[in-house]
């Protein structure tokens, strides 16, 4: 008879049970509410804040918004509302605005008249920021009414609202502090703030929308009776965006240094039952990659949803019926799929709702049902009427969705060919890798380095059991412009293919790949830089998930190894070199100031000279100063085995960069003008940004 398990001491009770109280819930588990505490989710209280503002433009109340970023990575977002509500609140008999503030789920959204459409829609936006903020204070502005204001800390008021004096304006200024208890030492990124505010300008026509970076000014004023920052005319970094071209004005955007093949931007905006409003614009260009920009409500949804659904369904179904119609494809001809016609596609898809449904609170994808039907039958209809009217548009557009066609069977032949001939010809891994021992993918290695000389460096270096070495001869293709089919027709990248494990194109499979760290290892020079950027636009355009999900690092190489008697340290740029240089150590630097100077000079001296002893004075008490040796090395093969093990392999004692993609857009654009056809964008840019650039000489 099997005994019965042995009584355990359990203290699980009725009193286990907390109930989070307040704004509680969110300080305990933020990422319910902002996704993550990373930059994402610390980027994403401003457009939480923002977005409550936008929402008042949308509905006709606002034209004038501005963000302010100000010391200790404060941010100041005002705006020419109608001013949140101030009055007593029947439900919570405290003011409307600490209702707001302080309560979750509590908003002018959720019905009625207060918003007609707005991307607010849980009503836990403004409270969430709240009580995620070391410091919080609302201003509210009403002509009528007068100037109110109250503060917070964590999610909690200080104190009631309070009324300061009459104002001229309406409208909300919401100042808060991200807490460094949830976020840690963080900073804003400017340009990527400035980016979201461009591409919401874009969205609601003849709103302006400024943003300005005062975290560098030398003084600034109190702020309480100052309305918009710009009235005080600080000297500080800024950006304003007005545009009255909505989406039509997007995508010319997003094409400017890309080539349109068809003269005319397709564009419809139309109201149908249930939906306040379906806009979409297009257009295609001579590219290989695609960009579908999707928007509900205002809010760029980066995963899409259900009104992208509709809009990509509904234009594979009217790019095959024109075509066969038109007698522009033979009839034995197989049908367009989805990736043909998304081709060298650029769109812009917004749709407006009363009752909207996002998945999650971040809202990157959208779940109502109702908009896949009425992006589907609206954009349907539209786009069928604009190949009718522009005849010529339309020859170009099928033109180009042909080719991909073709391209696509082309590219599937030789796909296939290489995979099958892996495994017939029993080389389903290539013969330069140097495989790890271990086949758990999640502490698996694959350093791809540069060269021969390195890779047999690093296979005799590495740590066998986890650490596999791939190594490349010489730049590989510059995959921007280039086709399945031809890259497939390079060596190399058919090596790393069949090394990753998870195939390419439309058989990729991220659950087969073979190792979890991914890490280019180039040299610290130019041509370094410009293979390791071919490698990043090749997993940028092809292997985006692996981007996405963190698996691409770059190795950190040291520039410089300094022996001192019998330490050895290694440095990473020649900043830290030379603060460790100019340390008031007596071993390094002496006491006469024509020897550090000496010293500092030689070890700033030409790479040519690539190893020199710098003899050091005495220090005037007797003592022996020792002899520094600094060696510059020019790549990974200079260093021995153990050199690259403890300085870019150990995973104890390495520096890896992850890869990761804050705005794909931009990262769409800079891959475009840096690696694409456009000569002249790609001359301004090098021209513009050639200071900022560190040279190897």
């Amino acid at each position: 008879m099997a005994k019965e398990p042995a009584e355990k001491k359990s203290n699980y009770g009725a009193d286990s049970i907390q109930v989070l109280e307040g704004l509680d819930p969110v300080r305990k588990r933020p990422g319910m509410y902002i996704g993550t505490t990373g930059p994402d989710g610390f980027h994403h209280l401003i457009n939480e804040i923002f977005d409550n503002s936008r929402d008042e433009a949308m509905g006709g109340h606002a034209n004038d918004i501005e963000i302010v970023l100000l010391p200790n990575e404060t941010v100041r977002v005002t705006d020419n509302g109608r001013g949140i509500p101030v009055g007593i609140h029947k439900q919570t008999k405290v003011s409307a605005l600490e209702t707001i503030m302080t309560v979750l789920h509590a908003g002018g959204k959720f019905g009625g008249e207060g918003y007609k459409v707005s991307g607010g829609l849980h009503g836990v936006g403004a409270s969430v920021v709240n009580a995620l903020s070391v410091y919080c204070r609302v201003d509210v502005h009403k002509i009528d009414e007068g100037h109110f204001f109250q503060e917070y800390s964590q999610g909690k008021k200080k104190a009631a609202t309070k009324k300061l004096g009459s104002t001229k304006r309406n409208g909300t200024i919401v100042t808060f502090t991200p807490d460094e208890i949830i976020f840690g030492k963080q900073t804003f990124d400017f340009h990527r703030i400035v980016s979201y505010m461009r591409q919401q300008a874009y969205l609601v026509p003849s709103l302006r929308i400024s943003v300005i970076d005062a975290r560098g000014a030398a003084k600034i004023p109190d702020l309480e009776d100052v309305f918009y920052f710009r009235d005080l005319a600080i000297d500080a970094p800024s950006y304003t965006f007005f545009f009255e071209g909505g989406l039509v004005s997007l995508v010319r955007f997003t094409n400017q240094i890309l080539k349109p093949i068809h003269k005319n931007v397709f564009y419809i905006e139309k109201q149908v039952e249930g939906v306040e409003s379906v806009e979409i614009a297009l257009q295609y260009v001579d590219d290989i990659s695609s960009r579908v920009l999707p928007f509900a409500n205002n809010i760029y949804n980066s995963e899409g949803g259900t009104h992208i659904t509709g809009f990509k369904t509904s234009l594979t179904r009217t790019l095959n019926a024109y075509a066969r119609k038109n007698n522009l494809v033979k009839e034995s001809e197989d049908n367009f799929t989805g990736d043909d016609v998304a081709e060298g596609l650029t769109a812009a898809v917004s749709i407006k709702m009363r009752e909207i449904q996002f998945e999650g609170q971040t809202k990157a994808k959208l779940g109502s049902i109702e908009a896949r039907g009425a992006t589907e039958n609206v954009f349907g209809e539209a786009f069928a009427a604009f190949l009718e009217e522009n005849p010529d548009d339309a020859r170009a557009i099928i033109g180009k969705v042909v080719l991909a066609l073709k391209a696509r069977k082309a590219a599937k032949a030789a796909k296939d060919s290489v995979l099958r001939k892996g495994v017939l010809e029993g080389m389903t891994l290539p013969g330069k890798l140097a495989d790890c021992q271990t086949r758990d993918a999640s502490e698996s290695e694959l350093f791809i380095v540069e060269g021969d000389s390195a890779g047999g460096t690093a296979k005799t270096g590495r740590d066998r059991r986890i650490q596999a070495i791939l190594p490349l001869r010489g730049k590989i293709l510059n995959i921007e412009r280039a086709r399945l089919d031809r890259m497939l027709g390079s060596e190399q990248i058919k090596n790393l293919v069949l090394a990753l494990g998870t195939a390419i194109a439309d058989t990729f499979d991220l659950s087969k790949l073979r190792y979890h760290k991914i890490i280019i290892a180039t040299d610290a020079d130019v041509d370094g830089a410009h293979i390791r950027t071919l490698l990043l636009t090749l997993f940028y355009r092809y292997f985006r998930p692996l981007v996405e999900g963190g698996y691409i690092y770059i190795a950190q190489p040291p520039l410089y190894k300094v022996k001192r008697g019998k330490e050895i340290m290694y440095f990473y740029n020649d900043e830290d070199k030379i603060k460790e240089l100019g340390n008031d150590t007596p071993e390094i630097n002496p006491l006469d100031e024509t020897g550090r100077d000496e010293l500092l000079e030689r070890a700033d001296a030409p790479a040519d000279d690539a190893d020199r002893e710098v003899e050091m004075v005495d220090d005037g008490k007797g003592k022996r100063v020792q002899k520094v040796t600094i060696q510059r090395y020019k790549g990974l093969g200079e260093m021995n085995s153990e050199e690259l093990w403890e300085t870019t392999m150990d995973p104890e004692r390495r520096i890896l960069k992850k890869v990761n993609i804050e705005d794909a857009q931009e990262a769409d654009k800079i891959f475009d003008m840096l690696m694409g056809t456009d000569v002249p964008s790609r001359k301004l840019f090098i021209q513009s940004n050639a200071k900022k650039a560190t040279i190897d000489i």
